[in-house]
């Protein structure tokens, strides 16, 4: 978009796209926790709070996850509506 406007877009624009990008990593992230948790789990009984613990903090980056991406969203849509033409 940046190419089609020939200037820098807003830098909150970038910023955006920056946070959404950083979410994306901490839900695999905790995910990736949440499946460790779970073959463990199979193997040496229910450690029930700590399974909670891990529930919960993927909730919490996911809610952060979908906060970021109504941001991008709009953010995105700001950025075209600059790029078309006038």
């Amino acid at each position: 978009m940046e190419r089609l406007c020939s200037s820098p877009l807003h830098e909150n624009i970038s910023a955006a796209l920056d946070k959404h990008l950083e979410s994306i990593h901490v839900v695999q992230a905790r995910r990736k926790d949440e499946i460790v948790n779970a073959s463990s789990r199979q193997r040496h009984g229910p450690p029930r709070c700590q399974d909670e613990r891990v529930v919960l903090a993927l909730a919490v980056a996911l809610r952060a996850l979908c906060l970021a991406t109504r941001k991008v969203r709009t953010a995105l849509w700001c950025a075209f509506q600059m790029t078309l033409p006038k």
